[in-house]
């Protein structure tokens, strides 16, 4: 490209920023706008054109190229710093977690009760004790009723055995009793055969 032809790309290219340099009276926010506006502001008219000083134009562009590179690395920096952050971030979330397991567990530890060497819940624990009053009630129960039913048993056979005594006796005083008149009845006929003789 020719050096007028240059100039010529810069007129249009400064042409473009004076528009923007007119709609905007305060001063501009980067150094690269305020260098523009200001080779506009110190540049000559000719024939409609404005006529731009070349040494201030390459020191436009060398500005230009230095902002470029200090916005990249900006940008690069802020980009390590977003990653530094995200880095922080997955810590955090990785120690959070850890440290709600961690509690979870502690809650578990602190809710459990150990019986027979074993954990459990408190509500298990709760569960087992009245499963374990209640199989108690049922033995008790079982054992009662038995014991009723065994002492009924044995009152009633006390009672036959009674029965049967009483029965005993009167059989043994009828037989007694059969015994002795038959030894009169044969003491008579004894007698009796004695006398006949």
């Amino acid at each position: 490209m020719s050096k007028k032809n240059y100039i010529f790309a810069v007129f249009i290219l400064v042409s473009v920023f004076q528009m923007n340099a007119q709609t905007d009276s305060l001063k501009t926010d980067t150094p690269v706008q305020d260098e523009f506006t200001k080779l506009i502001e110190e540049s000559n008219n000719y024939q409609g054109y404005k006529v731009v000083d070349y040494d201030k134009l390459i020191e436009l562009r060398n500005t230009t190229r230095s902002y470029v590179t200090e916005l990249k690395e900006e940008i690069i920096v802020q980009q390590n710093t977003v990653d530094q952050q995200n880095d922080e971030i997955e810590q955090l979330k990785t120690q959070l977690q850890s440290t709600q397991e961690d509690l979870k567990r502690v809650s578990e530890e602190k809710d459990a009760l150990m019986f027979l060497g074993m954990p459990f819940s408190k509500g298990g624990y709760k569960a087992m004790m009245w499963g374990i009053v209640a199989v108690l009630v049922v033995i008790l129960l079982i054992l009662f009723f038995r014991y009723k039913s065994s002492h009924a048993a044995t009152r009633d056979a006390k009672q036959k055995l009674k029965e049967t005594e009483k029965e005993f006796d009167a059989y043994r005083t009828k037989a007694l009793e059969k015994e002795q008149r038959l030894g009169r009845m044969l003491q008579d006929e004894r007698n009796k055969s004695g006398g006949n003789s």
